[in-house]
């Protein structure tokens, strides 16, 4: 149906009325196709998101809590925190 509403062989209403559809919905149709029709057909590919590295983050959240857990011991033995929290 998008490719017929780029085409215009006939009008948005002729379509609707053919396909049962509201005329509405073959717009939106049709401005998806003009917008990504050339993803289909070899263009620019679009930029993907990185791909996540769950161990290096596991890691760093471990070596922070490290971190925290040994400031907060040293600021408790210099009187700086409170023990009781």
């Amino acid at each position: 149906m998008a490719l017929a509403a780029v085409r215009g062989d006939k009008t948005l209403a002729e379509l609707a009325h053919q396909h049962d559809v509201h005329p509405n919905q073959i717009t939106d149709w049709k401005n998806q196709l003009l917008t990504r029709a050339a993803d289909v057909f070899g263009g620019e590919p679009s930029a993907a998101e990185p791909a996540i590295d769950l161990k290096a983050l596991h890691a760093n959240i471990g070596q922070l809590a490290l971190e925290n857990d040994f400031l907060e011991g040293a600021l408790i033995k210099a009187g700086m925190l409170s023990a009781k929290r």
